[in-house]
């Protein structure tokens, strides 16, 4: 039976786990030859492994924060496959060194027994801590779509771009570097659509709200179940929910969507 990305290639960012080792491998089973990129190659090398006809597929280590890196991952892709007509912006963290996260945390344990406890995490913030996720999450984004496009300009065969971003980016529910990042993710594909659309690229967002990934494991269960709780549909997202979306955005049976952010979120959040 034919894949509706038959014939097509794919390059996915934080493919090594979680949201990105969904998105991979869902996009692998519609027919796409897929590299999976992450900072942990044996990772990455896990995700590929879990794909039917592994060996057409690639695993590849790649820093995202480091435009050397991703520019030598894409090309890399691009030689074995021959082209790239997709590119998925998935890698993301929420935290960093300095960044303020223990000393935020420590005064959510506090304020359990003292409701005027002040719950902090600017003012505790370091540069290193703020670059550290904007590097990440929002450089990684564009140097992944600029490297991808220089491709698809060169070969004039038009392409998709996505990227993953948050709920957080319109809720504002989350740290200042990750809210911040994930919402210009959102103002940089919108430029991007209007900009890329003459050569035929389409450029889209998907904004999941809370998903059951191993970077839940750390949150304490009461924060697990308050979120839930939040949620209409009464639970987190799967990852393979939101690879669904990405997959659509990838087809031609969205092909005249564009600047468009898909949410599945559960109604937890609408834009």
């Amino acid at each position: 039976m034919r894949g509706r990305l038959d014939g097509r290639a794919a390059v996915v960012t934080g493919a090594g786990r979680g949201i990105g080792r969904a998105i991979a491998q869902r996009l692998a089973a519609d027919g796409a030859r897929v590299a999976a990129l992450d900072l942990n190659f044996a990772d990455a090398e896990a995700t590929v492994a879990g794909m039917e006809d592994s060996a057409i597929h690639l695993a590849l280590a790649c820093d995202v924060s480091d435009s050397a890196s991703v520019s030598e991952a894409v090309a890399e892709a691009h030689e074995s496959f021959g082209s790239l007509d997709i590119a998925v912006a998935n890698a993301g963290i929420g935290r960093a060194p300095g960044d303020g996260s223990d000393e935020f945390y420590a005064a959510m344990a506090r304020k359990a027994g003292d409701p005027s406890t002040h719950v902090d995490q600017l003012i505790h913030m370091r540069d290193e801590g703020w670059r550290g996720v904007l590097s990440v999450n929002l450089d990684g984004a564009f140097f992944l779509f600029r490297e991808t496009v220089r491709v698809m300009a060169a070969e004039g065969s038009g392409g998709s771009l996505i990227a993953i971003s948050s709920t957080s980016a319109q809720s504002g529910e989350g740290s200042p570097h990750y809210c911040a990042s994930k919402a210009a993710v959102i103002g940089l594909t919108r430029q991007l659509a209007r900009e890329l659309a003459p050569r035929g690229i389409r450029v889209n967002v998907v904004a999941p709200g809370p998903t059951d990934t191993p970077v839940m494991a750390g949150i304490p269960p009461e924060w697990i179940a308050s979120m839930e709780a939040a949620v209409p549909l009464g639970r987190m997202a799967r990852p393979e929910e939101v690879a669904a979306a990405v997959v659509w955005l990838a087809s031609d049976e969205s092909s005249y969507v564009t600047g468009s952010v898909l949410v599945a979120n559960g109604g937890s959040y609408f834009f």
